[in-house]
């Protein structure tokens, strides 16, 4: 027969639970109650609550360019769950999207179109690169393969993995999130003091 935690008296029911509500789930107050007068006030700064509330709602751009996207997308499926971070609204507009997934290797002929839509992309924004092609050629160490996305757009978080599972996703996903919450900048933008944009930008 088990001890009740509390008084570590033997239990009446052996096949009680040992607690009735969970460690991180404040208690309920019991009926007839009520709260405190005062117990419903918050004190914040406005842009920590700006700041939580992008980090709880990002939306997410469509960009996959290889197999890493298959994991992208494997993370928005019911046995990872993205949205439980609030980042499961795919937008097909960059315009209505504040974070990039850069999922895959980035070809010389796909930057200018990776630029573009960044730059279409509203402020705040945010980049992701995903994966090892992504964050530094991986293993196609070429002519045709950008060495690495930040020589393009700037990135926030970068994945390791080739490809890296749907969990290491939600790990930078976390981790991003942590990151607005600081309220810490962007890195430079590679291309801010450049001459011109990259290869076949109209600017």
């Amino acid at each position: 027969m088990g001890l009740d935690p509390e008084t570590d008296t033997p239990r009446a029911n052996p096949w009680a639970p040992v607690q009735y509500f969970s460690n991180t789930q404040a208690p309920r107050l019991p009926r007839g109650l009520a709260q405190p007068e005062g117990a419903n006030v918050l004190l914040t700064q406005v842009n920590k609550l700006l700041d939580w509330g992008r980090s709880a709602s990002l939306w997410p751009a469509t960009f996959g360019l290889a197999c890493c996207a298959i994991e992208m997308m494997s993370a928005s499926a019911s046995r990872w769950d993205i949205s439980r971070f609030g980042a499961e609204v795919f937008r097909a507009s960059p315009r209505q999207a504040d974070l990039m997934i850069v999922a895959g290797r980035l070809s010389v002929k796909m930057a200018p179109v990776l630029r573009r839509i960044y730059d279409q992309m509203p402020e705040p924004k945010w980049v992701i690169s995903m994966g090892a092609c992504a964050s530094c050629g991986g293993v196609f160490n070429n002519y045709a393969i950008i060495q690495g996305v930040d020589k393009i757009v700037p990135v926030d978080i970068y994945v390791p993995g080739c490809p890296p599972p749907p969990d290491m996703l939600l790990q930078g996903l976390t981790m991003l999130q942590e990151k607005i919450r600081d309220h810490i900048p962007n890195p430079p933008d590679p291309l801010a003091f450049a001459e011109s944009r990259y290869l076949g930008s109209e600017d």
